[in-house]
């Protein structure tokens, strides 16, 4: 038995790499078609599209009550987006956001989050139901077969393809989204402007972008603001990719006294949520490190009603400088990425504007074309009964004689349709021979046994034949609608301007063309300072005269004390081998006795990874020769031009495993450099045997180290000036020391 399962088993030898590439590729088409990107015909990702779809079958009509929001989760979750609760509930609370949607789609009640960043309440707080707008336009007619269905994930339910939406919403509501490799990024823009660019389109599908871009003017963000590069837009809709320059609004208040106040009361779209925070951080920064000095006050007075922050001025302030300076140096003017990516025809695509149009176009028209055949065969169903109905009025005598002579209702049933009338009980000959002529379809015969006898009252009959009249009308406009391209175009535009005069509002964004914002920096007058800082780490800045005459308390209390130029940068050595540059004007200027401020706070420096072994000022540092001294025993010199970078932080040597930095320090070639080790050796040799190096370079040995000893402190020596270091607590006179060569062993200190 095992050595016939072991025939049968067959083994199948496949290159790894094509596993690999195979199931990446399964993955990465399952994120950007299931996930991540919106349809080009709805305008909606998946999860959004299974909400609504969900809200709609629980009955949750904006006209109906609230329903709590953890119930739509759940009924989401459940049926059709097994890919947990926080997506889908993230993706109804955007939807009810109106700082986020040119037009909400969900009717949000309770805390549904803030323009300045704070998120909702927890979905079981909340409620939501749907909007008029999304019932009317989103989800109207789908008891008409005119969308496909799809089985869920575990073919269970029915889920909707894709919704019958009726404007584009790709353009109105915009869309965001990052799928494996690619990413989708749409402006809003407004409905009625957007209705009247399809209109246009339809009425001549051969107009181009700059003529549908008369009727849509450019973006419209639900934060309203102004877009400045209108010259641009035209290219950006044509590709379907650019950049859009949009600024916040910006008024100036005059105030008591001649004083102003600068008020925001609009913001860019990007400013959404922890923007608003930064950009009042950015505004601080400016203020403190003297960029500006006329504002004097800063407080942000937004609530539910807008955005209101109120930037005090001082008296005689340049008002269009500072604006210029906003623009220039916070987000108050910032950039759109516009990448306009959606599945189209089952696979990503970037789509201009009148691609993108084109696309909807056509689904309108399948849209229309499945809800008119199924309404026509509606009324053709209808047209038969009602005939078979008006007919049998004609021979009413008849009929209530065929039912009172038929044993059941398949008897009766056969004589009307066929005209069997041998088991039927008759009062004459000649009822049976019309009988035996009556020839109803099988859906007029059901009608008429299932008539009630008030449809033979007068009144009843002639509101038969009005409807009948009614019915023929309706098959005639259905036909004509459906034959022709015309009438159906016809229809489609009057129920776009039907739509735009019911739910379209006035444009929040201006579109226009502004000069790139240019202000003049108010140039900081250069003065001498002195950097301190103390063996806490606590760093700042004070003024030269101040430390002269403090110095003998200044050099006690720190560890390093600089003298730099208040526009210069003070540079930093640590022992993992980095230098870390900081401005000074970044540092806190004070007073003596003030704390500073934590060096690990203005720099990339941070104190838990590694030790500080120098601080210079930059032009003592570019200008001169430095020698590096590691614990491993390598020196080298490196020229101070070497660290001319406009960076934070770099790479100021190189060390070998386990290594690290013990000295930085400036030096001149005619003396004499002594290295100390922990085990008390002693090495003397001219520093000029060192040899210079790059800064990304490991150096020379400086001394042969026994094992377990490390170079624990150097010495720079001159001769004739007397030199003393310290080996467990003796004086060791460095000048006689013997001057031997570099990369030798030294000679061992007796304490």
């Amino acid at each position: 038995m095992s050595s016939q399962r072991n025939l049968d088993t067959q083994v199948i030898k496949t290159d790894y790499a094509e596993i690999m590439k195979k199931s990446y590729i399964d993955y990465a088409m399952s994120v950007i078609i299931a996930r991540a990107l919106p349809d080009v015909r709805d305008g909606l990702k998946p999860v959004q599209r299974r909400t609504l779809f969900a809200m709609y079958e629980l009955g949750l009509r904006y006209d109906r009550p609230y329903r709590k929001c953890a119930r739509i989760v759940g009924d989401t979750m459940g049926k059709y987006h097994p890919h947990g609760d926080s997506s889908i509930y993230e993706a109804l609370v955007v939807m009810a956001q109106g700082f986020k949607r040119g037009m909400i789609l969900a009717d949000g009640h309770g805390n549904f989050g803030s323009i300045e960043g704070d998120g909702a309440a927890a979905m079981r707080y909340t409620e939501a139901r749907l909007t008029k707008y999304t019932q009317d336009i989103y989800l109207a007619d789908l008891d008409k077969k005119i969308i496909d269905y799809a089985p869920n994930f575990d073919e269970t339910e029915k889920e909707p393809v894709v919704l019958p939406v009726r404007v584009p919403n790709l353009l109105v509501n915009g869309a965001e989204g990052i799928a494996v490799g690619m990413a989708t990024s749409i402006p809003s823009h407004n409905l009625g402007e957007v209705i009247q660019a399809v209109i246009a389109y339809m009425k001549n599908n051969e107009i181009t972008t700059r003529g549908l871009m008369k009727y849509l003017k450019g973006p419209d963000f639900p934060t309203g603001g102004s877009v400045v590069n209108k010259d641009d837009l035209l290219s950006i809709y044509e590709s379907g990719q650019g950049r859009v320059r949009i600024r916040g609004k910006v008024e100036i208040e005059e105030l008591k006294g001649g004083k102003k106040q600068m008020v925001i009361s609009e913001i860019p779209y990007t400013m959404i949520g922890n923007g608003i925070g930064k950009f009042l951080n950015d505004v601080y920064h400016l203020v403190e490190n003297k960029k500006t000095t006329d504002i004097v006050d800063i407080s942000n007075q937004s609530s539910k009603d807008g955005i209101r922050i109120v930037l005090e001025l001082k008296r005689g302030a340049d008002t269009e400088n500072l604006e210029n300076m906003l623009y220039k140096k916070t987000r108050l003017e910032d950039t759109f990425g516009v990448n306009m990516l959606t599945v189209a025809n089952g696979r990503p695509e970037v789509l201009g504007l009148k691609s993108l149009i084109e696309h909807f176009v056509d689904f309108q028209f399948e849209l229309t074309t499945r809800k008119y055949k199924t309404l026509l065969q509606a009324e053709e169903e209808r047209k038969e009964v009602q005939e078979g109905l008006i007919k049998a009025c004609n021979v009413i005598d008849l009929i209530i004689e065929i039912l009172r002579g038929s044993q059941n209702v398949q008897e009766a049933k056969a004589c009307l349709i066929h005209g069997e009338t041998a088991t039927i009980k008759f009062k004459s000959n000649i009822s049976k021979k019309m009988a035996g002529l009556l020839r109803f379809t099988e859906r007029q015969a059901q009608a008429i046994l299932d008539m009630r006898l008030h449809r033979l009252i007068g009144l009843e009959i002639e509101a038969l034949e009005q409807e009948h009249k009614k019915t023929l009308e309706n098959i005639l406009r259905y036909r004509d609608i459906l034959d022709h391209y015309d009438s159906m175009s016809e229809l489609i535009v009057f129920e776009l301007e039907a739509y735009k005069k019911e739910f379209a509002r006035k444009r929040k964004t201006v579109i226009e063309n502004a000069q790139a914002a240019v202000f003049e920096e108010k140039q900081i007058e250069e003065q001498d300072v002195v950097f301190l800082m103390d063996r806490f780490g606590y760093a700042k800045v004070i003024d030269l005269s101040l430390y002269e005459r403090n110095k003998e308390s200044a050099d006690a209390e720190n560890k390093y004390v600089v003298s730099c130029k208040n526009t210069g940068k003070i540079c930093v050595f640590g022992s993992a081998g980095k230098m870390h540059q900081i401005k000074v004007l970044d540092l806190p200027f004070g007073k003596l006795r003030d704390k500073g401020t934590p060096i690990d706070n203005v720099s990339t420096y941070q104190s838990n990874e590694e030790q500080i072994v120098a601080v210079y000022d930059d032009q003592q540092l570019y200008f001169g020769k430095f020698l590096f001294a590691t614990a491993k025993g390598w020196v080298k010199v490196v020229a101070g031009s070497e660290f001319q970078v406009a960076k934070r932080m770099i790479g100021a040597t190189k060390l070998q495993e386990n290594d690290e930095v013990i000295a930085v320090t400036l030096i001149a070639l005619d003396k004499h450099l002594v290295l100390q080790t922990k085990s008390g050796y002693f090495l003397r040799f001219p520093v000029c045997e060192v040899s210079e190096k790059k800064k990304n370079a490991v150096g020379v040995r400086g001394i042969k180290l026994r094992k377990d000893d490390v170079v624990e402190q150097i010495y720079l020596i001159e001769e004739g000036i007397e030199s003393k270091g310290i080996y467990k607590d003796k004086q060791i006179s460095l000048n006689r020391l013997k001057v031997a060569k570099r990369d030798g062993s030294g000679n061992k200190s007796r304490p």
